[in-house]
């Protein structure tokens, strides 16, 4: 460990993380122009400087001085002036055309990367491939329509970090437009969007392409990414399905969840028809981030303390203020209203509703490998 890691470790400082794609070999293609500019000055200074010292017989610096505000035309004057050589006259004379062209020749080139406008794209896209290298456990959304903009709204709201990937030559507008704090303009299936996205650190991704072969593409893709880079948690991946039907072939090709909005509208029309009470009380409960009530699966890891134990004996009810209402088993199988006496099993997920303060407490318990000392309480 060298001085700089001990200094920062002693700090407690962590430098700001790097995007896998930085675009530097993009970024100094822009500069590769400027090269003979810059090769011209520093061959006319050395030309300049060598040419008064022998010429008129000045010291070092003040050559260099004098061919400094001569070769940049500023008018500054001379060394000894009116002593000048005719010699030295035509030479300095000389010496001013030159910096005349070379300054020309360079301001020309500059106007011409400005008016081309892929530098600046360059910087823009550097600045937020480095923002978005700093997030974590965010979701990745493929392709910019109606639904992502609902979505995001909701992420957002939920204060859920994401990344929106869309194609389209407007992306940037549109960013603007729905208010997307972090977006990428990339085909979303390539292994360079997902690199530019972060997908290593994100949680998962959601396609909501209405093509059904631009979602399979990311689908695959995603779990390609996964295998090659030795993912070890999973993603999860939420995919859209415009046909009923498609949505059984998604989950066969890898998403996790598949949701179909024609399915979607026809069950909240039917429940608002049927219970319109009731679906109020959903829309309140559900899709409202200031409710005081939530509702999570918690997964019940091997090591827990609560395998094998009854539901009735965690008390969850009462040290962290929360119920169970469902308990969904390792083969996938819903168990709705579970009593006391059911057998809290090894990577199942208990479905429970309460406050998040007490959520997030059962989430912590749930972890724990030894019998937790508020059971000693109650």
């Amino acid at each position: 460990m060298n001085l700089i890691q001990k200094l920062q470790k002693f700090l407690n400082w962590e430098p700001s993380p790097k995007p896998d794609i930085t675009l530097d070999a993009e970024l100094y293609a822009q500069f590769l122009p400027f090269r003979t500019p810059l090769i011209l000055i520093q061959l006319c200074m050395i030309f300049g400087t060598l040419g008064y010292m022998y010429i008129e017989g000045h010291t070092l610096i003040n050559a260099l001085f004098q061919t400094g505000y001569t070769f940049t035309t500023v008018g500054f004057g001379s060394l000894g002036e009116g002593e000048f050589t005719p010699l030295g006259k035509l030479f300095t004379i000389t010496l001013i055309i030159f910096g005349f062209a070379v300054f020309t020749l360079a301001l020309g080139i500059i106007v011409d990367v400005i008016n081309r406008g892929e530098l600046k794209r360059i910087l823009k896209e550097r600045k937020m491939l480095y923002r978005i290298a700093r997030l974590k456990k965010h979701f990745v959304i493929c392709y910019h329509n109606e639904y992502a903009v609902q979505v995001t709204k909701q992420l957002r709201a939920n204060h859920i970090p994401f990344v929106v990937i869309d194609p389209r030559a407007d992306m940037e507008a549109l960013a603007k437009q729905y208010q997307y704090p972090y977006y990428i303009q990339a085909e979303p299936h390539t292994e360079e969007a997902m690199l530019k996205a972060h997908l290593s650190s994100a949680k998962g991704l959601i396609t909501l392409s209405s093509s059904m072969a631009d979602n399979i593409a990311l689908i695959a893709s995603v779990r390609l990414f996964e295998k090659e880079h030795r993912i070890p948690n999973a993603y999860y991946v939420i995919s859209a399905a415009e046909d009923v039907n498609d949505i059984d072939k998604l989950k066969k090709l890898g998403a996790d969840t598949v949701v179909s909005p024609t399915k979607l509208t026809a069950q909240r029309i039917t429940a608002m028809a049927a219970r319109p009470d009731m679906e109020n009380l959903l829309e309140q409960f559900l899709y409202k981030s200031d409710t005081p009530l939530d509702m999570e699966e918690i997964f019940v890891p091997k090591t827990s303390w609560m395998v094998l134990k009854k539901l009735k004996e965690t008390h969850l009810r009462d040290i962290a203020n929360v119920s169970v209402i469902g308990i969904t088993k390792k083969d996938g199988k819903l168990m709705p209203m579970p009593k006391g006496d059911v057998l809290v099993m090894s990577e199942c997920k208990l479905l429970v509703i309460g406050t998040q303060k007490g959520i997030l407490f059962t989430k912590t318990l749930v972890k724990k490998h030894e019998k937790p000392e508020e059971l000693k309480y109650v």
